[in-house]
């Protein structure tokens, strides 16, 4: 091989392993395979079946769906979905998946009551089950091989510690969903770290009207709120409009992601955001269950395998703009 040969061979690998290089063919074949729906893995064609607590038009269950269809080309798999957010309904919906004799289960416990019997049923019947989002502090008990998510009190520590570093001093945490337990827990984690007084106030989250108003309501009432915190994406422009109309100067924040919230936390509207990076935990969901059928693959130790929380403020939003725009953030 000539000199010139050989550097040319070696500048072509090199460049191959350059971390751009590499992130844009990692990017390309993943684009090529969702195409073509090919598999990356010659195992058999195992069904996997994912249930959640999501209610309907929730953006965020998309972003999660989409990393776990994801994962599912890559790794072979028949992906099945959906939800309820109901507990009861859920745990039916769930039922049915174990009468199918799906291979995979991945399941959300935001209701952990409603889920713990039929959970146990599936670990019964020898199917695998991974719970994400919710319920991290019940998962091994239930009997799942893992948990992926974050840490609900965790993030909502980190909230409240935010809130310190803002100079806030009255928060008004709003819950969207009553008898979800991560959500009571993310308020109780901002309270206990903020120094500040926060108060809660329950809304109907499938009715954003009454959402608007009662936020509204509450701004009018009390001129002593400086911080609204929404526990999801969806609410976070709703606050913003509620508090535009009671003629409040409260900052807005927000747990979770998406392109609109990237855009608000960019042009001020939003003071910042708590990202659990929900496409990893369907991506990171699928992939463990194949792991596990394949290889027998556990991990997290006994501890959940954590995503979050990450604080977005606008210094990091124009960064993640495009990602939040083709829905993997």
């Amino acid at each position: 091989m000539t000199a010139a040969v050989l550097a040319a061979v070696l500048g072509t690998a090199l460049a191959g392993c350059s971390s751009t290089g590499g992130k844009r063919a990692e990017e390309r074949a993943a684009r090529e395979a969702a195409a073509g729906g090919r598999a990356a893995v010659n195992t058999p064609k195992w069904t996997f079946a994912m249930v959640t607590h999501s209610g309907d038009g929730d953006t965020f269950w998309d972003i999660v769906q989409s990393g776990a269809k994801q994962a599912a080309v890559k790794d072979n798999i028949r992906f099945l979905y959906a939800h309820n957010e109901e507990g009861k309904e859920q745990s039916q919906l769930v039922q049915s998946y174990i009468d199918q004799k799906v291979d995979g289960l991945i399941v959300t416990l935001a209701k952990p009551d409603a889920m713990k019997a039929v959970v146990k049923k599936a670990r019964k019947a020898g199917i695998p089950v991974i719970t994400v989002n919710s319920g991290s502090e019940v998962s091994k008990a239930f009997g799942a091989l893992t948990h992926v998510g974050q840490d609900e009190t965790i993030a909502g520590e980190a909230v409240g510690d935010e809130l310190n570093k803002r100079g806030r001093k009255k928060a008004l945490c709003v819950l969207h969903e009553q008898g979800n337990v991560g959500h009571e827990q993310r308020c109780d984690g901002a309270a206990k770290t903020f120094d500040g007084k926060m108060e809660k106030i329950y809304v109907e989250g499938t009715n954003m009207p009454d959402v608007q108003s009662s936020i509204e309501a509450k701004l009018q009432s009390d001129k002593g709120i400086d911080t609204v915190l929404t526990l999801g994406a969806p609410f976070a422009d709703t606050a913003a409009k509620a508090a535009d109309q009671a003629g409040s100067k409260a900052e807005i924040d927000t747990f979770d992601l998406n392109a609109k919230v990237a855009a608000a936390l960019q042009d001020g509207t939003l003071g910042f955001a708590v990202d659990q990076q929900p496409y990893l935990q369907g991506y990171e969901a699928v992939d463990l269950l194949w792991l596990n059928r394949y290889n027998a693959d556990v991990l997290g130790g006994g501890r959940p395998v954590l995503t979050g929380p990450q604080i977005i403020t606008k210094d990091d939003a124009a960064e993640l703009a495009s990602y939040t725009k083709r829905g993997t953030r």
